[in-house]
């Protein structure tokens, strides 16, 4: 093959992280996004000790809340990324897809694990084994004060975005009344408990008060099943909380569009139908492209003295306020002129000579015609009330295609018919062939015009 001497060579998929890592860890702002993360692989790993050692398993669900951690600093790392990356050929909206598609797997995860923890309580339900509550609180309360410094300290704006955008958690909803309740009473703590709730702060706080209650009702009681309740609660609330933000990324990754922006478009659209010019608005449709970013494309077809460049800004001046990538097809009005046949006609039809004609057979006896008409003789009493008695009149005659050998083998005549052959055929003839205007078609009819049945001229 052909030898490219100054060809770049193709870099590995491991090669094009590390490149991409580089990237990331050239800013100075992911390097506390990456202390944190060192911090909490090693909190984890102490954590999974401890839940071994303590034979837990609410520990452990409450653990999986810390691995979620982990997951939101990566989320925040390719944040970082996608704001440093420019659109290529390839990715010509962005890369912001990417932040949406890892708030997605990173919730989707989360609940994953919560399954998890449901199947492990169901089979500890059976057997419940002895629960050490030795490093149980130690690691209740390390947990907690990782999560919640970490939740605080970075600003992680795609999890943000998403926890403000999506549909509250029964878990917030429960708070939201029990806050509306105390506020009530003590209206001075409305400004603490009446706005909305982290849920992030919100379950890492319920988690850490169901393992203290945990650690108390086994201290007292040694009663061991009040750890599995417990993780059966975590892991209820870490679904409930977890899935609305999953509904949300995904209704983004499929390109639906935002329900709380539907009436703003319907508003934006009508107003661009009423601009001077445009004559119709089309093909609409518009999408959310990442956290806070909505693209859409529109057709506007427009009158054929308007201006298109005229008519393209002011629509994309009214449309811009609300879409920021924005398609717009401009088209002027065509005056199209219906066809008048849409089934093409063989070529072979039209010619003639490639056809035999069968005339229809005759429905009356002979004696029954006029001779000079060549119609039937009219009934000597009147036919009965819708009989009509016409010949003819169901029955079209027969074409026959031609099955005779041509020249060259293209089914082309080259040759023309004699007079007489045509005459033969029946094409002389009225009302039988190509006119079929008239109602008979019987092939004793004279020939000639101006005699009668016996071939004496008419006087």
């Amino acid at each position: 093959g052909t030898i490219h001497l100054f060809r770049k060579s193709q870099r590995s998929l491991v090669g094009k992280l590390t490149h991409e890592f580089r990237l990331v860890a050239a800013d100075r702002r992911s390097w506390k996004i990456l202390l944190f993360g060192a911090i909490n692989l090693i909190c984890i790993g102490f954590l999974l000790m401890w839940c071994s050692s303590t034979n837990s398993i609410a520990l452990t669900a409450y653990t999986y809340l810390t691995i979620f951690d982990l997951f939101s600093l990566v989320t925040c790392l390719i944040s970082y990324w996608v704001m440093m990356k420019k659109p290529s050929p390839v990715y010509s909206f962005g890369f912001e897809r990417f932040e949406v598609l890892a708030v997605f797997a990173s919730t989707v995860l989360a609940q994953l694990g919560a399954l998890f923890i449901l199947k492990e309580s169901a089979e500890r339900f059976l057997e419940q084994p002895e629960i050490h509550t030795g490093r149980l609180l130690v690691g209740t309360f390390v947990a907690l004060f990782f999560n919640l410094f970490t939740m605080l300290s970075i600003k992680n704006k795609p999890f943000a975005y998403v926890s403000e955008a999506a549909s509250t958690s029964w878990l917030q909803e429960h708070v939201a009344d029990l806050s509306r309740s105390i506020c009530g009473i003590i209206p001075g703590l409305s400004s603490i408990f009446l706005p909305r709730m982290n849920p992030f702060v919100l379950i890492d706080i319920a988690g850490a008060l169901a393992l203290c209650i945990t650690y108390m009702l086994i201290e007292i009681n040694n009663y061991f099943a009040v750890d599995t309740a417990s993780a059966i609660a975590i892991a209820l609330m870490t679904f409930g909380t977890m899935y609305p933000m999953s509904v949300y990324s995904g209704k983004v990754l499929l390109q639906t569009t935002p329900p709380h922006v539907i009436g703003q478009l319907d508003k934006l659209l009508r107003e661009v139908s009423t601009l001077d010019g445009v004559l119709e608005v089309r093909n609409e449709h518009f999408w959310t492209l990442g956290f806070g970013t909505l693209a859409g494309s529109v057709h506007v077809r427009i009158r054929r003295d308007a201006n298109e460049q005229m008519v393209l800004a002011h629509v994309t001046n009214r449309l811009y306020t609300l879409v920021s990538t924005l398609t717009v097809q401009i088209f002027k009005d065509d005056w199209i002129r219906p066809t008048l046949s849409s089934v093409p006609i063989a070529n072979n039809i039209l010619n003639l000579s490639d056809h035999h004609i069968i005339p229809m057979p005759s429905l009356k006896a002979a004696d029954n015609l006029n001779p000079v008409t060549s119609t039937p003789a009219k009934p000597s009493s009147p036919p009965p009330e819708f009989a009509f008695n016409t010949p003819g009149k169901n029955v079209s005659p027969v074409i026959l295609l031609n099955t005779q050998t041509k020249p060259y083998g293209l089914g082309i005549n080259h040759g023309s018919a004699p007079y007489s052959s045509v005459l033969n055929q029946g094409l002389g003839i009225p009302g039988v062939g190509a006119t079929q205007g008239f109602r008979t078609g019987f092939a004793n009819v004279p020939s000639r015009y101006g005699t009668n049945a016996r071939g004496q001229p008419r006087p």
